[in-house]
This record gives structure tokens, C-alpha cells and sequence, in this order.
């Protein structure tokens, strides 16, 4: 005779009930509109996105398996899912796609508030497209960053600055670079603004 202990756990060790083992990407699975004017092509290593706006290339790795299950519409997948890396780096993939599409057609915009733009005396030397920000941030003289060659700047209202370009992650680290130089800080609002940023006023605790 089995003891009640151990069919219990015999039962429990030969459970019949599915257990879910699949692990799938879910940004990963998405797939990528593609189109008209834009031209992928694709190599062992890598993949050229070709626009109106010029192109750029992502980076593939050799376990990334695109395809074309209709026109203009691209999806990606891995070879083995359960596979931590494969499976990180596919979403991340589909991301960098997406964005050099979106790069290459339209490409990407950020609004900061507060700022002067002006032109800069060096000209376009060091890589700079000939702008500066001039920025005014509470310290004895003006902070002066000049703006990368790579990113265009114009002027929509006398408060707002709009940055463009078609690659959204130098976009983001030039922008990142600028909030740097004065965060807004949360008693006065005080501070470099990106985007639709808000933050939260806190009141002076008084004594």
C-alpha cells in the first residue's frame, strides 16, 4: 500500500494540467508597417532602411528571422524564444526598425521651452550646424551648447525651441544633455523643460 504522502506527491509530480512554457515578445510580434517610399534591404548582418529623409542601417543578429507575410508589412522572430538573449534582443530589434522607419520618413521632433536660439560665431567648426542655444539659467553667464550637425532647430514661438531629426536616439541624448544643465526642480518650476515634461510644485515647509 502507497502512503497517502507519497500519492500525493506522485499525483502532483504527474499532473496532467498544461503548464504555459512559451515565451513570446510581445513589442517583438508587432508587426512593422512599411511604406511606399521606403526600400529595406537586408544582409547577414545587418538591415538598410532607405526614405525620403536618407538612410540608415540596424544591426541584426544571426538568430533574427524576418519576413513578408503581406506587402509592406514586416515581421520579426527568433529562433528560439526560450532563449533569454534571443528573446530580449527581439524586441529591441523591432524597436530599432520601426524607429529608423519612422527616421527615414517623417523623423522625430522634441519641443523645449525657455531656450534662445541664436547663430554661432564659430560657424559650423566641431561638428555644429552653425546654431547655439543660448540658455540663461540663473548662474553669472550664459551657457552656450551648440547644436550637432546631425539636428535642426527652429523657432515655432518665442518660448518654444523644436528640435528634428531622424534618429531618435541621438535626438534623445542631445535633449538629455540640455535638461542637464538645469533639471526643473520642484519648489519654483524652475528649469529646462523637454517635451510635454511636467513636474509636480511642492510647497516650503516653514518653520
Amino acid at each position: 500500500m502507497i502512503p497517502r504522502a507519497a500519492l500525493s506527491k506522485t499525483l502532483r509530480h504527474f499532473s496532467l494540467s498544461a503548464r504555459a512554457c512559451v515565451h513570446i515578445s510581445h513589442i517583438g510580434k508587432t508587426p512593422i508597417p512599411i511604406p511606399p517610399n521606403v526600400t529595406i534591404t537586408q544582409s547577414q548582418t545587418s538591415l538598410e532602411v532607405k526614405g525620403p529623409l536618407g538612410s540608415t542601417s540596424v544591426p541584426l543578429e544571426s538568430y533574427m528571422k524576418l519576413a513578408y507575410p503581406q506587402e509592406n508589412v514586416l515581421t520579426i522572430a527568433v529562433e528560439d524564444a526560450e532563449v533569454k538573449k534571443q528573446r530580449s534582443m527581439w524586441g529591441l530589434t523591432r524597436t530599432l526598425i520601426n524607429n529608423a522607419v519612422v527616421g527615414m520618413t517623417e523623423g522625430f521632433t522634441v519641443p523645449i521651452y525657455l531656450l534662445q536660439l541664436e547663430d554661432d560665431p564659430r560657424g559650423m567648426t566641431n561638428g555644429g550646424n552653425g546654431q547655439r542655444l543660448n540658455m540663461k539659467l540663473g548662474h553669472s553667464h550664459n551657457v552656450y551648447v551648440p547644436i550637432p550637425a546631425h539636428i535642426k532647430a527652429t523657432v515655432p514661438s518665442p518660448t518654444k525651441i523644436t528640435l528634428f531629426c531622424t534618429d531618435k536616439h541621438l535626438l534623445g541624448l542631445f535633449a538629455a544633455r540640455i535638461r542637464k544643465w538645469r533639471p526643473p526642480e520642484p519648489y519654483k518650476g524652475k528649469g529646462v523643460f523637454i517635451g510635454n515634461e511636467q513636474i509636480r510644485i511642492k510647497s516650503v515647509k516653514k518653520k
